[in-house]
């Protein structure tokens, strides 16, 4: 009788399918990946399963640095989060930081309803106060489909002000450097991205009561 093979059987058995593809397409890749990180990117994004960063946006790896969590969360205690950031900005020098969510996330719909999940809840709290925040808009929006969505575009809006709030990107900024933040939003039933009209690239776009006087 054959022994039956495991799911994590068939995952090495695939990275190594995937490995010896890969050097006989191209023989150096490994050797350059390993010599070289350096993305002008960094992705904010849900840990979503759906959602593959690098191949939503035609990366190649070594050109997105990453970042995820339930419902791309920027918590400004998250010293996970903040130190990917600071990584992102001081040492590789992105130029660009991606918040992106996606319609359809179940880390924006479990915090719509007050049924205890746990622990998580304590994380869901702070999508919680964006609901709260925008409650007039959101109230007003029937569709509970739509009105899930709404609060997704919402929460990429404050989790992009809670990057430019960041001693992180205030000092690059006051150092010259160009690092400009947006502030996306994915799609599961098409695969394409939107663009939510955020561009921060400046001190200047962020209320003065956020601004870090150095």
């Amino acid at each position: 009788m054959c022994a039956r093979v495991s799911l994590i059987d068939e995952c090495f058995a695939a990275n190594r399918r995937w490995a010896e593809t890969t050097v006989a397409r191209d023989p150096t890749y490994f050797k350059r990946l390993a010599a070289l990180q350096d993305p002008d990117l960094l992705w904010i994004g849900c840990s979503d399963s759906r959602l593959p960063p690098n191949e939503i946006i035609g990366r190649a790896p070594g050109e997105l640095f990453v970042h995820r969590n339930v419902a791309n969360v920027v918590e400004h205690t998250d010293v996970n989060c903040l130190s990917v950031l600071q990584f992102a900005v001081d040492v590789l020098k992105v130029k660009h930081v991606i918040v992106c969510g996606h319609y359809g996330c179940g880390g924006v719909r479990a915090a719509m309803t007050p049924r205890p999940l746990g622990l998580i809840d304590n994380w869901l709290r702070h999508i919680r106060d964006v609901a709260l925040w925008n409650r007039e808009e959101l109230t007003a929006i029937h569709d509970p489909e739509a009105r899930a969505n709404r609060l997704a575009e919402l929460n990429v809006e404050a989790q992009v002000a809670n990057v430019c709030h960041t001693t992180i990107i205030q000092d690059a900024w006051r150092r010259g450097e160009r690092v400009t933040v947006h502030g996306w939003i994915y799609s599961l039933a098409d695969g394409l991205l939107r663009d939510l009209g955020m561009k921060i690239e400046s001190p200047e776009q962020i209320p003065p009561e956020y601004r870090v006087t150095f």
